[in-house]
């Protein structure tokens, strides 16, 4: 083998490493189970990839529908995946 074939063989090594490593991480990031049918502001803001305050715009604005029980405010999981399918490019 010549230099560059060494060369081009560690690379590739180091990188499938590192790529086996990240997605072990982002796997073991993944929830255990089956997803609540609600979200609190925090899990909907979760379940979105936005922010607390996000949320609560969009709850403020009407954008989200909300279960309300009491003061305890839930997002249901079927309003939030529409919202994706509506906002998707």
């Amino acid at each position: 083998m010549n230099f560059e074939d060494v060369l081009a063989e560690r690379l590739a090594e180091r990188i499938a490493v590192r790529v086996v490593k990240l997605v072990t991480e982002r796997l073991s990031e993944q929830p255990a189970g089956p997803l609540p049918a609600l979200f609190d502001v925090k899990g909907a803001g979760s379940y979105l990839g936005r922010s607390e305050q996000s949320i609560q715009r969009l709850i403020a604005e009407r954008v989200l529908p909300v279960v309300r029980h009491g003061r305890r405010v839930h997002l249901w999981r079927k309003d939030l995946d529409k919202w994706i399918e509506f906002n998707r490019e």
